[in-house]
């Protein structure tokens, strides 16, 4: 399979070009089928001070690992799915979901001895009342022999492997016995395999020793036995713990998904990697984890880089987040998602006004510079730095002029509405704009940034802006310098690599 370049950004047609590739993705895990039953309420029952729901829609859809396998299938991956389910009419409705969802589900276990679980949400006026869960009280012995002897044709031949275990008792005993003797770090699947573990506890699965795991902020915090505090504390506390993370789980990288507040990437001997979610108003949503598991597994799978995926995925995620239910994000709508981001640089005038609300809630306005032509890891790395100094990042693009004049007649590679649009998909960043000026120091006393960050080998006393910035109030902040990952030396292997043919 062809792999994707290392220098692809968020761009609106990346989706469509993931979706080109079609890998075989299988899934293993937990299936749930999710009802969500919505109707208004005008009373109290006479039996006891309930409320009475008249109902007046019933949906539903694959959920727990369905969902994932959806997610993977509406992006354009071939998904195989295995799981058990129960020969009843909550396991056909599964199946036939699945199917229509482009899902192979001829390694789908049906079980007369197994109950499908099925998770009842009742809501009214956008407010879940209760919900009921209908599921097997025991998986029994030969179920789970039926499941295991499933998942050897599953995984054959396939580009990555997603394993969703939530606990609920179907990858235990000869299923999980099957699953490491398939999928064991010397098996030769994974000589070509990704493996992604989506486990609430994902020590059960550290001998994979998987690529990537995937744990929630609860899940991570049993998985070192440690609290993490809530609040701009949390990642810092998550990050300490990183060792500890990466050890118990066994995986080469662990994504710790913090729900309002973005993810935290942590590898061995690397600088962390944040996402910032982009919440809106509450609403009644459920499975927006499944949905991005689905497209970092799609995206790693294709050979995009870690950041790279971790970014999409949440962008992906961004997508289902504001629906109500259990919904999936397809290829067509995160490309949308992500085209929406073009032409968003603001003027001048236009990012002094929408600071203004931020600045009165005492939020830190955070402002770096550059010309961010070829997107690349030194890039992203640096922005999460800077965003990581304040509440507010705002990114002030250099003007395809000042790059040449800057940087030489064949710059910018990229133009200043397209590293515009590429920039502001970055969850990290808040606004984007353009300047045209030989610095930034218009600018920084327009904008009054409480810090000003700035990336390079450089220190406060040899930037022309920082006698502005503390005239303004605000503090100069000096981030990491990657010089082997400069736009310079991408351009430079590219031309090389070119010259070779």
């Amino acid at each position: 399979m062809a792999r994707l370049s290392n220098q692809e950004g968020l761009a609106e047609w990346l989706p469509r070009r993931l979706a080109e590739e079609k890998p075989v993705i299988t899934v293993i895990g937990d299936a749930i089928l999710d009802g969500w039953w919505d109707g208004v309420i005008e009373r109290l029952c006479r039996e006891a001070p309930a409320p009475v729901v008249q109902l007046r829609r019933r949906d539903f859809v694959p959920g727990g690992a369905a969902n994932t396998a959806m997610n993977l299938a509406a992006l354009g991956a071939r998904v195989r799915f295995v799981s058990l389910i129960g020969k009843d009419s909550a396991g056909q409705q599964l199946a036939e979901k699945l199917a229509e969802g482009g899902v192979d589900t001829s390694h789908l276990v049906a079980h007369e001895s197994m109950t499908t679980t099925t998770k009842f949400r009742v809501s009214s006026g956008g407010q879940i009342m209760v919900r009921l869960d209908d599921c097997a009280a025991e998986v029994q012995a030969d179920a789970l022999g039926s499941l295991a002897a499933a998942i050897p044709a599953a995984v054959d031949d396939c580009d990555a492997v997603v394993l969703c275990d939530y606990s609920a008792g179907t990858l235990e005993g000869p299923a999980k016995d099957a699953i490491v003797g398939a999928l064991g770090p010397s098996s030769e699947l994974r000589r070509k395999a990704l493996l992604v573990v989506d486990a609430h506890d994902p020590a059960r699965w550290s001998a994979l020793v998987p690529d990537v795991a995937t744990p929630n902020a609860e899940e991570a915090s049993r998985l070192v036995g440690a609290g993490f505090p809530a609040g701009a504390a949390r990642c810092p506390s998550v990050e300490a713990h990183a060792p500890g993370l990466l050890a118990a789980s066994g995986a080469g990288a662990v994504v710790v998904t913090l729900d309002r507040d973005g993810t935290l990437t942590l590898r061995p001997n690397q600088a962390s990697h944040r996402t910032w979610a982009r919440p809106e108003a509450e609403k009644q949503a459920s499975g927006a984890g499944d949905t991005f598991v689905a497209a970092l597994t799609i995206a790693r799978a294709v050979g995009l880089p870690l950041t790279t995926s971790v970014d999409l995925a949440q962008a992906a995620a961004d997508v289902v987040v504001h629906r109500p239910g259990t919904s999936v994000c397809s290829t067509e709508e995160l490309a949308r998602h992500l085209g929406q981001f073009a032409d968003t640089a603001l003027t001048a005038t236009e990012l002094a006004a929408q600071l203004a609300p931020h600045r009165a809630e005492g939020r830190r306005i955070v402002l770096t510079n550059g010309c961010f032509d070829v997107l690349h890891r030194g890039h992203t790395r640096y922005l999460n730095q800077a965003k990581q100094l304040g509440d507010v990042l705002v990114v002030a693009l250099n003007s395809d002029s000042s790059v040449r004049q800057l940087k030489g007649p064949d710059r910018p590679v990229n133009q200043e509405a397209d590293r515009a649009a590429v920039i502001a998909a970055l969850s990290c960043v808040d606004y984007v704009t353009v300047f045209d000026t030989p610095t930034p120091i218009p600018l920084i006393e327009l904008l009054k940034p409480d810090v000003y960050a700035k990336g390079g080998d450089y220190t406060p006393e040899m930037l022309a802006e920082t006698e502005a910035v503390e005239r303004c109030g605000g503090v100069v902040s000096i981030l990491d310098y990657v010089p082997e990952h400069s736009t310079s030396a991408v351009l430079a292997r590219i031309r090389s690599a070119g010259d070779a043919f």
